[in-house]
């Protein structure tokens, strides 16, 4: 007797259960809804760039007091920033400085004296693709192609008010 009551009390459950979850994957969308897969595809997080105004103090935090592993200060002219990569197990950290008058950094740490998030890096499959892609969809760039990025493959910075006032760099993995 009390075998056949679990015997009930287990399948009970188990119909509640496939119940709810047939449920709960009918009326909930896709992660992915709208973009057809075969065009473009979301990756990794690649990095989060840091504004820094002192950037040999930032290094040294990261790497005497952190114990980070952290790449050389390298120039990027044409992008008008000096970058060191902060190394963590899963992502990388990118802090920023200014090179030269006109970097979009200074004026950022203009208005963020102690410095601040900067931007996130996104990997996607294919660059061309998701450019075109979010253009349809009305969201904007800052700048008319893909530029080479500090890692040497191609970026795209989308528009910080076309997603939710973060700046988002894509790079192609």
């Amino acid at each position: 007797m009390a075998s056949a009551v679990l015997k009930v009390a287990v399948l009970g459950i188990s119909r509640c259960t496939r119940h709810t979850l047939v449920r709960a994957h009918s009326t909930t969308a896709p992660l992915h809804q709208g973009v057809p897969s075969s065009l473009w595809k979301l990756g990794r997080l690649n990095h989060v760039a840091i504004a820094v105004p002192d950037i040999e103090k930032a290094t040294a935090l990261y790497r005497d007091v952190l114990g980070a592993t952290v790449s050389d200060k390298v120039p990027l002219p044409e992008h008008g920033v000096y970058t060191v990569f902060v190394e963590l197990g899963n992502t990388k950290l990118e802090l920023l400085h200014p090179l030269g008058e006109k970097s979009p950094i200074a004026g950022f740490l203009q208005k963020n004296k102690a410095g601040g998030m900067h931007h996130i890096c996104i990997e996607v499959d294919d660059i061309n693709a998701a450019i075109v892609d979010l253009k349809a969809r009305n969201i904007r760039t800052l700048s008319a192609e893909p530029r080479i990025g500090a890692h040497g493959k191609p970026v795209m910075f989308l528009h910080p008010k076309d997603c939710d006032g973060v700046l988002v760099e894509l790079e192609e993995a």
